[in-house]
């Protein structure tokens, strides 16, 4: 499995926001990314309990307005909106926490345009430890995966990308992922220093390797 790093780290556009969400202060995680399909092939991608363990895990559950679903190993939740092709929203449970997921779709004329906003409450961890990168990173590399599949029309081999993802090309990838999430952070006005040491800690995380100092 091979990809073109500087492309890749390059199709996905990232910003933070602060905002509100049902009230409380919150903070948003924002991925965005063109891919070279229809707005109805990227929905049934990401939506279709066929196609989703193609390129991001099995999912089971009632995958439908109000339903529940579970990834396997990963987070489960509740679908709060669904309106097809869309626009797509959920709860996102895992660890304890609850935070929220959003995902849009529109066309373009190159193809079929994705944005992926991932809120969290403000306050405690992984945010304060590991900045936007703590599912920033993992966003970017399901987008990767998701890619390959339009690209292809195959399922990706989970080994294989395991093995891609902690192989040396895979950490640059990381590496790259984590620095412009940091960049993100600081034009949302985190102080640079805490961001760079928040992407530093991200990406020791990610690739298993110690942080440097």
């Amino acid at each position: 499995m091979k990809f073109d790093i500087i492309t890749q780290l390059g199709a996905i556009t990232r910003a933070v926001h602060e905002r509100e969400h049902e009230g409380q202060p919150a903070r948003a995680v924002v991925a965005s990314r063109t891919y070279a399909t229809t707005v109805e092939d990227l929905w049934h991608a990401i939506t279709s309990p066929e196609r989703i363990p193609r390129w991001f895990l099995p999912v089971s559950g009632e995958l439908r307005l109000g339903g529940r679903y579970q990834l396997q190993g990963n987070a489960g939740g509740t679908i709060t909106r669904c309106e097809p092709p869309h626009q797509l929203a959920l709860t996102w449970e895992f660890g304890g926490q609850v935070t929220w997921v959003r995902v849009q779709l529109r066309p373009e004329a190159d193809g079929a345009h994705l944005e992926l906003e991932h809120i969290a409450p403000v306050g405690g961890d992984p945010w304060d430890q590991y900045g936007p990168g703590a599912v920033g990173v993992g966003w970017d590399l399901s987008l990767v995966g998701l890619g390959e599949h339009l690209r292809t029309g195959a399922a990706l081999d989970p080994k294989a990308f395991e093995a891609w993802t902690l192989g040396p090309e895979g950490k640059q990838f990381v590496r790259g992922s984590s620095d412009d999430w940091a960049r993100a952070s600081i034009s949302a006005g985190t102080p640079a220093a805490a961001a760079i040491a928040a992407a530093a800690r991200t990406t020791a995380f990610y690739t298993g390797e110690p942080q440097a100092s």
